[in-house]
């Protein structure tokens, strides 16, 4: 049996496998993802569509529907047609009548042509229906026990400096977790929503707990098929954020509200953490709350809870590699162009480790993370519509708004 010439579905990376399966799912030594069959090692392409494993008639008929096509040949198991005409442009409905017959499909330009790429779809495994609950149960086991820490500190500053305020830890505990969870679980479920408006399959949230300053290290969702047009990568990219920030935003409020001035000339230079100013915070400071000039403000717990949603918004926004900003770049740049850019992104960030440590790990992260590349949209060839574009304004200022350049420091 010849061995098979299998491509990523989700990077692009090629590998000769010993097998002839049409597709063989989390195969990718670079990146776990599913891999198809393009051709077999030592054998030249087999051209025509008449051979025996042609594409079914009704399938062929279906594309015909749409796209006026010549057929080019096949590689494996991928049908390759030269689309002279698009008579359908909503792309989403073709590939979801492509699906409903078990097959996938990608639009791309390849050397001043329209191609149409056909393939077997690939099998989505059913979601667990029990881990993601157990990891939010755990995450807010974790936030609630960091909350408590918080509120701890806080309300020893007010005993040191003899100021009213609320003194119930476990309620103040409960407060910080519940608007980290909020603000996380919405984010991640304007993912999930904008997902299954594009008919893009994901799992629910997975919250990530960690025993740390805030109790968890954020909460992702999986997609686990092809995104299909670059408005969906926008709208997936987009959706996260601002979703988030729409609630990390009132949070803040409340927070800074709650929130108490001390003096700078009664509090001790050394022996505090500092958490880093973005302009949305000195916006409020400036103008909705106030606060003295020479005044360093404690944050309340909540206040902090609202300063992680901005903080993970800025991160996520970020332009490089499969961050929510990096598939809203991908929708605009070739991918050689993005797999550049997200090389420098993680220099620079590496670079600004002088400011921040963590930056280091962030840097070594994205350029991990831009190794399996950003395969972008399977439909690369319809243009991005103006509302997507505006979104991506939006995006842009979420992400100036929420810069924070040193996130966390410490004076000892």
């Amino acid at each position: 049996m010849p061995r098979g010439i299998y491509e990523c579905l989700n990077c692009g990376n090629r590998e000769v496998i010993d097998s002839n399966e049409p597709l063989i799912e989390n195969a990718c030594p670079k990146c776990g993802g599913d891999m198809i069959l393009v051709g077999f090692e030592g054998k030249r392409p087999v051209v025509g569509l008449s051979s025996p494993a042609a594409l079914p008639a009704e399938v062929e008929e279906r594309i015909r529907n749409f796209y006026d096509v010549r057929p080019l040949g096949m590689e494996g198991s991928v049908f390759v047609f030269e689309v002279l005409e698009i008579r359908e442009r909503n792309f989403e409905r073709v590939l979801r009548e492509l699906e409903e017959l078990g097959y996938w499909a990608a639009l791309k330009r390849r050397d001043g042509k329209v191609l149409l790429y056909v393939f077997p779809a690939g099998k989505v495994k059913p979601d667990n229906p029990w881990l993601p609950w157990v990891f939010l149960i755990l995450t807010m086991i974790t936030t609630f026990l960091a909350g408590y820490w918080l509120s701890m500190s806080y309300i020893s500053l007010l005993d040191e400096y003899s100021l009213p305020g609320m003194r119930n830890p476990y309620l103040m505990a409960l407060a910080f977790s519940v608007s980290v969870m909020g603000i996380l679980g919405t984010h991640e479920m304007g993912h999930k929503i904008a997902a299954a408006y594009h008919g893009v399959r994901a799992t629910m949230p997975y919250f990530i707990p960690f025993p740390s300053l805030i109790g968890t290290l954020g909460a992702v969702i999986r997609v686990k098929s092809p995104l299909p047009t670059r408005n969906a990568a926008i709208d997936l990219g987009v959706s996260g954020p601002i979703a988030g920030f729409l609630v990390a935003v009132p949070v803040s409020l409340i927070g800074l509200k709650l929130s108490v001035p001390i003096p700078a000339n009664l509090v001790p230079q050394e022996g505090g953490i500092t958490f880093g100013e973005n302009l949305l915070f000195i916006l409020i400071g400036k103008y909705l709350m106030p606060f003295p000039e020479d005044a360093v403000v404690f944050l309340h717990p909540v206040a902090i809870a609202g300063w992680v949603g901005i903080l993970v918004t800025f991160l996520n926004l970020i332009p490089a590699a499969q961050l929510d900003g990096g598939h809203i770049a991908r929708a605009f740049l070739p991918e050689k162009v993005h797999r550049y850019l997200t090389i420098a992104i993680g220099l620079i960030l590496i670079g600004m480790s002088y400011l921040w440590t963590g930056w280091l790990l962030w840097g070594l992260l994205i350029l991990f993370m831009g190794m399996a590349g950003n395969p972008g949209a399977l439909d690369e060839v319809s243009p991005v519509s103006k509302s997507r574009i505006v979104l991506t304004v939006i995006a842009v200022i979420l992400f100036i708004l929420s810069a924070t350049p040193v996130p966390i420091s410490a004076s000892g």
